[in-house]
C-alpha cells in the first residue's frame, strides 16, 4: 500500500499540467474519468456527441480550477477525430493522454438483429477508438504519453445476446495489444480496461435488434461498480503502467474461469444472462 501511495504521488505530480483527451465524457465513466484526472492536475479535453451535457461537465471542471475544453463530435467520423485533436493542440498546445471510453451496446440474439445494428456498434466501439487513436498517435508518441481503451469482460469472453458488442470489444484487444508492440519502445503506455458491470447509462441506452431502445432492464452478474470506483482503478493502473486492468471481482473471476474452464464459464454466463431472451433454452 505504501508503494502504491508513493507511485500515485509521483504520477499526480507528473500529470499536473498534462493534457488528457477523454471520449464519452459527458456522463457515466467518462465524466468520472474527467473528474479523476482533473483532480490530479491534468487539463481535460472532453469529447462527446451530447454538447449540452458536455458544457455542463466542462463548466463544473472549470469551477474547480481545471482547464477544460468541450469537444462536441462524432468519433465514427475520422475527419471529426482529426479536428478534435487539432482543437486540443490549438487550445492547450499538447496532448499527453487519450482515454477511449465512448461506447454503445445492443441486447438481442443475432437471429433477431439487423446487420446495421452490428455495424453501428462496431463503428462506435471499435472504429471510433481506432480513428481517434490514429489521429492522436503522433502527438502522444512525441510526448511519451499513454493510451487507454475501455473494453469489457465481453472483450475476452462470450456474452449471450450481444454478438456485435462482444465483437467490437474483442477487436479492441487485437488493435491495442498490437499497437502496444509498436509504441512501447517509444515510451508510450497502452492499457486495456475490462470492467464487468458499471452503474452507467450504457445499459439503458442499449438498442434491441432493430435499433430501437431496449425496453427491459439488463440482467447483471455480481456487484455493479460505481463510475468513480472504476475511474480510480483506471488512474492507478495507468500510473503503474499496467497493460491489462480487471478492475472488479467479477471481471477477475470471469478472466480466469473463461481460460481455465471455458465450457463451464459459457454455461454459467448463459444461465445468468440468458433469461433476457425468450426461447433461448
Amino acid at each position: 500500500m505504501a508503494q502504491l501511495a508513493r507511485e500515485q504521488v509521483t504520477v499526480t505530480r507528473e500529470l499536473k499540467g498534462r493534457v488528457v483527451l477523454i471520449t464519452g465524457a459527458a456522463g457515466g465513466l467518462g465524466a468520472a474519468l474527467c473528474q479523476r484526472y482533473a483532480a490530479a492536475g491534468a487539463k481535460i479535453a472532453a469529447l462527446d456527441l451530447d454538447a449540452a451535457k458536455l458544457d455542463t461537465l466542462t463548466t463544473s471542471l472549470r469551477a474547480k480550477g481545471t482547464e477544460a475544453l468541450a469537444l462536441p463530435g462524432d468519433i465514427t467520423d475520422p475527419s471529426a477525430c482529426k479536428a478534435a485533436v487539432a482543437a486540443t493542440l490549438a487550445h492547450f498546445g499538447a496532448l499527453d493522454g487519450l482515454i477511449n471510453n465512448a461506447g454503445i451496446s445492443h441486447r438481442s440474439l443475432l437471429a433477431d438483429t439487423d446487420s446495421e445494428v452490428i455495424r453501428r456498434v462496431m463503428e462506435v466501439n471499435f472504429f471510433g477508438a481506432a480513428n481517434l487513436t490514429q489521429a492522436a498517435l503522433a502527438q502522444i508518441v512525441e510526448r511519451q504519453g499513454f493510451i487507454v481503451a475501455i473494453s469489457s469482460v465481453a472483450g475476452f469472453s462470450p456474452l449471450t445476446g450481444r454478438t456485435g458488442y462482444t465483437a467490437s470489444k474483442h477487436a479492441l484487444h487485437g488493435f491495442f495489444d498490437s499497437l502496444r508492440s509498436e509504441v512501447e519502445g517509444a515510451g508510450v503506455g497502452v492499457t486495456i480496461v475490462c470492467p464487468s458491470f458499471i452503474r452507467t447509462g450504457i445499459g439503458t441506452a442499449a438498442t434491441d435488434g432493430s435499433g430501437a431502445p431496449v425496453s427491459s432492464p439488463r440482467i447483471t452478474s455480481g456487484v455493479e461498480s460505481s463510475p468513480e470506483e472504476i475511474a480510480e482503478r483506471v488512474f492507478e493502473a495507468v500510473a503503474a503502467g499496467q497493460k491489462l486492468l480487471l478492475p472488479d471481482a467479477t471481471a477477475r473471476k470471469a478472466w480466469w474461469l473463461s481460460r481455465l474452464a471455458p465450457g463451464l464459464y459459457a454455461r454459467i454466463m448463459k444461465r445468468r444472462v440468458g433469461g433476457e431472451f425468450s426461447g433461448l433454452f
